[in-house]
């Protein structure tokens, strides 16, 4: 499979096909989460609803490569963390979440729910 040259988070377009460590597809990116000021890449939001249904968020660590016509990761789709699950830790105090997965996943449920 020819993913195309690597290329930075910043150029990462929406709809690009996401693949696990095995090679297999889960999904398309729906968002990548990153501090473009601070030049901080928070990981991605997939599109995971054909494969696995729902949103799947992948964090930093857990993306391997990413290129042009595709992003690998370095972990099996059971890895990927529920976005949806963020708000249960809406309760929390930000400030103790902060830098953490609970604040990463809740900035990607923001994104995708539409309050950002």
């Amino acid at each position: 499979m020819d993913l195309g040259a690597p290329v930075s988070f910043y150029v990462l377009e929406t709809g690009v096909p996401v693949y696990d460590s095995g090679g297999a597809e889960v999904g398309r990116v729906e968002h990548v989460l990153a501090d473009e000021d601070a030049d901080i890449f928070d990981g991605l939001v997939i599109d995971a609803r054909v494969g696995f249904g729902g949103w799947r968020f992948a964090d930093a660590e857990q993306v391997a490569e990413v290129f042009e016509r595709g992003v690998v990761l370095s972990v099996g789709a059971d890895a990927l963390h529920d976005p949806e699950a963020g708000p249960a830790v809406m309760e929390a105090d930000p400030a103790e979440q902060e830098g953490t997965l609970g604040h990463k996943l809740r900035r990607a449920w923001d994104l995708i729910s539409g309050n950002y």
